[in-house]
C-alpha cells in the first residue's frame, strides 16, 4: 500500500477543484470479455493490435501516431477509423476499476485521452455534455464536436446550446460513439495540437471553466511529445501548481518536464489511488453526490 497521503487530492477531486485526466494506464485491468486479453490502450499495444500482433520497424514502434501515419499512407484513412471503431466500438470489454470509481461519484468534468467508451458508459443514466476531438479531414472551423446526452441518446449541439449545469466529458482523441471520430496519425496530432494552440479545439465555455483548476494525471506517461503537448494545451489557465501525476518510475525527461510546468510526481500507480479512495468517504467530503439520475454542479462556473 502506498504511503502517500491522498486526502488533499481526493478532497479536491470530490469538490471538483481537481480534474481527473485519464490516460492509457488507467485501463490496465480492462479485458476482452471473450478472450480475456487486455484492452490495447498504450502506444505499444495499440501498434501491435493495429498490425495483427506483428511488431513494426523500431522507428515506427516509437509511438502510435507515427505507426498509424505509416499505415494510413499505405492503406488509407478508412483503415485507421475501421480499426479503432472495431477495437473500441464493437468489441466487448470488462469494466476498468477506474471507471467504476468515476461512476460512483461522477465528477463535473473529466478528460479522457483514451478512445474507448467506458467513461461515457459511466454517465449513461444521467444528462451530460460530450466533447469529442475531430481530425483534420472533418469539415468546419473547429476541431471538436459537442453532443448533449439526455439520458437516452446523443444529439449534436452548438456551443451556445450547452447546458452548463451538467457534467462535461472531454474525449480529445475521439470515441466510436455517437459517431466515430478519432485523432490517431501524426498528421492528425499536428493539426489538432496546432488548433489547440490557436484555441479552436476547445469550446469557449470550457476555456472559462478550466481557469484556476488543478489536475490529477492518472495512467498518463509523459515521455512522448504528442501526449505532453496535448495535455499542456488542454490544461492551460490552470493554477500555478497544476497538480499531480501518478508515476512510479519517471524518466529523467519526465522529471524535468514536470518540474518545469508545475506538476508534482507521486510515487504511486492507479491501484494505490483506488485503494486510497476506498478508504476515503466521498459523501463526507463532497458538497453533493451524483449517484442519482440528476446532477447539480457545485461549481459556480457551471451554475
Amino acid at each position: 500500500m502506498s504511503s502517500i497521503d491522498f486526502s488533499e487530492i481526493l478532497t479536491g477531486l470530490y469538490e471538483n477543484k481537481v480534474i481527473p485526466y485519464i490516460g492509457p494506464g488507467s485501463l490496465f485491468d480492462a479485458t476482452n470479455k471473450q478472450t480475456g486479453t487486455s484492452m490495447p490502450a498504450d502506444s505499444n499495444s495499440l501498434i501491435l493490435a493495429m498490425n495483427n500482433g506483428t511488431p513494426m520497424a523500431p522507428k515506427l514502434m516509437y509511438e502510435f501516431p507515427r505507426a498509424a501515419m505509416n499505415l494510413e499512407l499505405k492503406r488509407g484513412r478508412n483503415f485507421l477509423s475501421q480499426f479503432l471503431n472495431r477495437l473500441y466500438g464493437e468489441t466487448e470489454w470488462t469494466r476498468a476499476a477506474i471507471h467504476e470509481w468515476l461512476a460512483d461519484w461522477r465528477p463535473d468534468y473529466v478528460i479522457d485521452i483514451n478512445r474507448d467508451t467506458q467513461l461515457q458508459e459511466s454517465y449513461a443514466d444521467i444528462t451530460h455534455t460530450l466533447i469529442v476531438g475531430v481530425a483534420r479531414i472533418s469539415a468546419g472551423p473547429f476541431r471538436f464536436r459537442i453532443y448533449h446526452y439526455d439520458g437516452n441518446r446523443y444529439v449534436e449541439i452548438s456551443q451556445d446550446a450547452v447546458d452548463r449545469n451538467v457534467p462535461i466529458l472531454f474525449k480529445p482523441m475521439g470515441t466510436p460513439k455517437p459517431e466515430a471520430n478519432f485523432i490517431a496519425s501524426d498528421a492528425d496530432y499536428v493539426d489538432y495540437i496546432t488548433e489547440l494552440m490557436g484555441g479552436f479545439a476547445i469550446p469557449d465555455f470550457l476555456k472559462d471553466y478550466r481557469k484556476g483548476k488543478q489536475y490529477l494525471l492518472i495512467g498518463l506517461p509523459l515521455n512522448r511529445d504528442s501526449e505532453r503537448m496535448v495535455m499542456s494545451d488542454i490544461v492551460q489557465s490552470a493554477a500555478d501548481h497544476k497538480g499531480w501525476v501518478l508515476n512510479k518510475n519517471p524518466t529523467s525527461k519526465e522529471l524535468r518536464y514536470c518540474k518545469k510546468i508545475g506538476l508534482a510526481i507521486l510515487d504511486a500507480g492507479v491501484e494505490e489511488l483506488l485503494s486510497a479512495a476506498k478508504m476515503y468517504s466521498y459523501n463526507d467530503h463532497s458538497g453533493h453526490t451524483n449517484s442519482g439520475s440528476e446532477h447539480k454542479s457545485s461549481d459556480p462556473c457551471l451554475a
